[in-house]
């Protein structure tokens, strides 16, 4: 179910990227044109301030390295145009075998999801989500992810194979980066103990997700707070991050 060689020498460039809608609301502000940056200027934004984006920043990244080390790859989503929004990249192996790459939504590994292929499997999987094991459920071109957490909870999210054209999604994300939300959002992957876990910034708390649960933090006390912490997760910028969140407090 791991991805090939090729395509993990491209993933593991992106294993400290965080997804947030910080960079969203902070481009909205400094920028009067187009909102979704091309590649290169998300390249130049990460140097000066450590930043990467939301889902629609990071499958773009994604596929534009995949595409520089000639591996095909293509991007899928659902709810495009909507709040509701979700993007990912599928790379395929030299067999034509397809993995779901979904930095958006911080998976620790691509998975593979051709039901055809021999290394298939629909059973549970750990190593591929933190803090959850999955089921990847793939019948012809829509499959489903299920996440199993350790309290017992479960959830789920399909997506269909198909290729979205490049011109639909450079579309759906202008439309995403226009749409702020009120609620900051920062989520990223830490070590905790042996394992990677998952850490959450939503709506002015946050929390670590593990296999042993779910711990939350005590509140920040003032958005200087929540810079130092945000800043120890990811590295960011606190002027950045200072500029970024004050935008969402006068929300």
């Amino acid at each position: 179910m791991f991805a090939t060689k090729d395509i993990l020498s491209v993933w593991r460039k992106f294993d400290h990227f965080p997804m947030e809608t910080l960079t969203k609301a902070w481009y909205f502000q400094k920028n009067s044109g187009i909102k979704q940056r091309e590649v290169a200027q998300m390249k130049e934004h990460h140097e000066q301030y450590g930043i990467t984006g939301n889902c629609f920043d990071l499958a773009l990244w994604l596929l534009h390295e995949f595409e520089k080390e000639g591996i095909e790859a293509y991007p899928i989503g659902h709810d495009l145009g909507t709040p509701n929004a979700h993007v990912a990249i599928i790379a395929k192996n030299e067999e034509g075998h397809r993995y779901l790459c979904d930095l958006g939504d911080q998976w620790l590994n691509p998975v593979l999801v051709d039901a055809d292929s021999e290394d298939y499997t629909d059973e549970r999987l750990t190593g591929f989500f933190p803090a959850a094991e999955i089921q990847v459920q793939s019948a012809g071109d829509l499959f489903t992810v299920l996440y199993h957490r350790p309290n017992g909870k479960s959830s789920e999210q399909s997506f269909h194979l198909a290729s979205i054209p490049i011109h639909e999604f450079w579309q759906a994300a202008e439309i995403s980066q226009n749409t702020i939300k009120k609620r900051p959002l920062l989520e990223c992957r830490v070590p905790y103990k042996h394992e990677t876990a998952h850490w959450e910034f939503y709506d002015w708390e946050s929390f670590l997700s593990t296999t042993e649960g779910l711990f939350n933090e005590p509140e920040a006390e003032s958005i200087e707070q929540w810079c130092t912490r945000i800043h120890q997760k990811t590295g960011y910028d606190t002027k950045f991050l200072s500029e970024a969140l004050n935008i969402y407090k006068k929300m």
